[in-house]
């Protein structure tokens, strides 16, 4: 009896091992471009999502009316507020970050691009930083573009630039370069803990297939905070560069947390990213420094420009 118990023990652990073998997600192809990178992913699990809801009479979100807030403290590990962390939301322009992120793992901030075809894939009425067909300009100079004023159009450069450097095949069209890149953003989104989303395009266009949480947004704000490049661009207001082609302009952040003439100007911000768009609503991702504690909080959903950053600084008002 007791070897048929056995038996029947040891059969049911290799189903088990055998069914975790076959659902592991594959990360094979996820390969970063330095240790620093590679570090990032080591601690990319955290933050769990949080497990109490806002009673009734604490919801922020009720007033300014927005979908989503968190407020979590990095060093601490936990969140300070959070209401429909779980809500599934679309991502908007806060996809950037992921795309920037994925297009740092495989290319180097010196790496010089040119505009191309891809330019074409670019919905007419999207935010644009202004780049051409033909202008050459490095890997920090395009993504500087693409976060600061939210550049659609640099979004596209950077995931065909950076699928045909992947692949090794420059002759790749636009449209499977940008499939083989969004398949890139889905694995480093499965990689970071990001389960409950899913990406379709660079940019952040609204797709009904393209979709994230509050919680989710975290994590990407925690993982693309941790990538030097990222951390350096997206806490710059205001940046003048000089393209390798020769042509130059001037970038302003959309983020008005950075804008010292804004009302919204606060002084313990460091950046992140905004996103609006019609299903999305208006979006931040707002990162501060304040007491020596890194504060990351993500709002989705509001009804106006306005009400992303009112709501974003009522929540920190509760941080220590």
């Amino acid at each position: 009896m007791k070897i048929k118990s056995l038996l029947v023990f040891a059969l049911c652990s290799l189903l088990f091992l055998s069914a975790c073998s076959v659902n592991a997600p594959d990360t094979s192809e996820i390969t970063p471009a330095s240790d620093v990178y590679a570090s990032a992913d080591e601690g990319s699990q955290e933050p769990s999502l949080p497990d109490n809801e806002p009673s009734d009479s604490d919801k922020l979100i009720y007033n300014p009316a927005c979908r989503s807030a968190v407020l979590y403290c990095a060093d601490d590990k936990e969140y300070i507020y959070s209401d429909s962390a779980a809500k599934t939301t679309a991502p908007a322009s806060l996809t950037k970050l992921l795309t920037a992120s994925v297009m740092l793992k495989y290319m180097s901030p010196e790496d010089i691009v040119t505009v191309g075809s891809e330019q074409h894939l670019v919905e007419l009425d999207s935010s644009k930083c202004f780049i051409s067909e033909g202008n050459r300009l490095t890997v920090r100079d395009l993504l500087t573009g693409m976060l600061l004023c939210s550049g659609n159009d640099a979004a596209y450069t950077a995931a065909v630039s950076t699928a045909r450097t992947v692949s090794g095949d420059p002759s790749m069209s636009d449209d499977e370069a940008v499939k083989s890149f969004v398949d890139l953003m889905n694995q480093t989104a499965a990689q970071i803990g990001m389960s409950d989303s899913h990406f379709v395009n660079p940019d952040g266009w609204d797709n009904e297939d393209q979709y994230t949480t509050a919680a989710d947004l975290v994590r990407l704000a925690v993982y693309a905070y941790e990538i030097p490049e990222i951390n350096n661009i997206v806490g710059t207001f205001e940046k003048s560069v000089v393209f390798e082609s020769g042509e130059s302009i001037t970038w302003k952040n959309t983020n008005l947390l950075l804008d010292p003439e804004s009302e919204f100007y606060s002084k313990d911000a460091v950046g992140m990213k905004t996103g609006t768009t019609d299903k999305a609503g208006c979006c931040l991702i707002a990162a501060f420094s304040k007491n020596s504690k890194t504060y990351y909080s993500v709002v989705t959903g509001c009804g106006a420009d306005s009400e992303r950053y009112i709501l974003t600084l009522t929540m920190l008002s509760r941080a220590e």
